[in-house]
């Protein structure tokens, strides 16, 4: 018997020791046959089981109560607990096996947190076209504090970020810690771009976030949007992953609006949850993907309409800016900066050629001359970022693999011209972005 176990039985809980027969099994009779008000059926047996309890019901789906720092829980005896074994894999087959949860449709515990203790009745049901999932916590006495309050530690612990991402997909959020982890290799020193471009960007996102009080006192609304644009493969993602790491508010990030319920109502849940994370960036990438002329409307009333976006950094790339609607491209009160992403030019190939030399600088089976960059930036015209790294990592690849005995410098050339002639042809183009 655990030491919560003991604690729970040294403590006598008198009448908690309930007459009649446990709730798990009126839960199994109750299924068996019609039904109706399935909450209304619970709270009434937990009542008669209870009576010198205090009950709060609540249906956040979000709760934890299980989970919450410090909480302690053991099963209560009697009670059959109905859960389904679900597999959860790797979010990489390289990173070994997966992991059994156990995903709980009917569960009784005794709970103890911060010195009180509660009982708590966890239920999940099919009702309508979805599901319906309640805990029932019940405290002894008529004061219903100690229930709120756990309530409120929980909600609040369920909010907190812990090496995550939100990302709205499917009509829902999600915490993804395997999108924060790739943000985490993002730098700013990876980002082969102009200094001063680097700067201005740096600067306006940062600075947006420490200029509340410059905002209310010239009277206009805390809220900005910026648009990265240009043609893929030119910095725009990186750099999104690098802001996101160097701020120290959090990251929303969309992915579709497509949901079951339709995209007026991701939108509206998007902004929701933008709104109680504010002060947020909220991610929008591939817009012109993202809005048509079905979900416009409604996307630039949660944009600029009656309710607050205070504290709203909204930033959205796009390969496409010509697709935008001119309401959403030519407006400033929406998308008050744009900044360009063009194919690198003559000097940042060089750069970027650099920036090459220096990772390879201790590998002594690659020579890298500095006669190879110019040669290299005059061969690159009108390639993007993309379609440079593709021609240094497809020429490692190559050396690595012991499949080729030139020359770097000839193996690059040989991949350059390659690639230039998927440049040429458009198709081709689209594999590289």
């Amino acid at each position: 018997m655990s030491s919560l176990d003991e604690e729970f039985v040294n403590i006598s809980f008198d009448d908690e020791v309930h007459a009649g027969r446990p709730l798990s099994e009126k839960w199994i009779n109750h299924f068996s046959q019609d039904r109706a008000g399935t909450d209304t059926t619970i709270t009434h047996a937990l009542q008669r089981m209870y009576p010198h309890h205090s009950l709060i019901v609540t249906s956040d789906y979000g709760l934890q109560i299980l989970g919450l720092p410090g909480a302690q829980y053991a099963p209560i005896p009697g009670e059959t607990r109905l859960s389904h074994t679900v597999f959860s894999p790797p979010a990489r087959r390289v990173d070994g096996y997966g992991a059994l949860a156990e995903d709980i449709k009917f569960g009784a515990f005794y709970v103890e947190w911060q010195s009180q203790h509660f009982i708590l009745y966890l239920a999940e049901w099919a009702e309508g076209f979805g599901t319906t999932r309640q805990h029932f916590i019940l405290h002894k006495g008529l004061d219903e504090t100690p229930i709120r309050s756990l309530i409120l530690a929980a909600s609040n612990y369920a909010l907190e970020l812990r090496e995550e991402i939100l990302v709205f997909e499917g009509g829902s959020w999600l915490k993804d810690h395997g999108l924060w982890v790739e943000v985490q290799k993002a730098n700013w020193q990876d980002v082969i771009l102009d200094e001063n471009f680097k700067v201005r960007v740096q600067d306006d996102i940062h600075g947006f976030f420490k200029s509340e009080q410059v905002y209310r006192d010239l009277g206009v609304a805390w809220k900005r949007g910026v648009i990265f644009l240009g043609p893929p493969g030119n910095g725009k993602t990186i750099s999104l992953k690098a802001i996101m790491k160097g701020s120290s508010h959090p990251s929303l990030y969309v992915k579709s609006f497509k949901s079951w319920a339709g995209e007026e109502a991701s939108i509206r849940a998007i902004f929701t949850k933008a709104r109680q994370m504010a002060p947020c960036i909220l991610v929008l990438e591939d817009l012109d993907s993202l809005i048509n002329d079905g979900n416009r409307s409604f996307f630039l009333n949660e944009v600029d309409g009656l309710e607050s976006n205070s504290g709203i950094l909204v930033i959205a790339t796009t390969n496409h800016f010509d697709r935008l609607d001119p309401g959403l491209s030519s407006r400033p009160s929406r998308f008050d900066r744009k900044y360009l992403f063009p194919n690198p030019s003559h000097d940042e190939r060089i750069q970027y050629g650099k920036y090459w030399q220096q990772k390879l600088k201790d590998n002594d089976s690659v020579a890298f001359p500095d006669s190879l960059l110019s040669e290299v930036a005059d061969l690159t015209e009108d390639f993007s970022f993309a379609y440079l790294k593709e021609a240094f990592v497809s020429s490692l690849i190559l050396l690595a693999g012991g499949a080729r005995h030139d020359s770097f410098e000839v193996v690059l050339k040989e991949q350059i011209q390659s690639l230039r002639k998927q440049l040429d042809n458009p198709e081709g183009e689209k594999s590289i972005v």
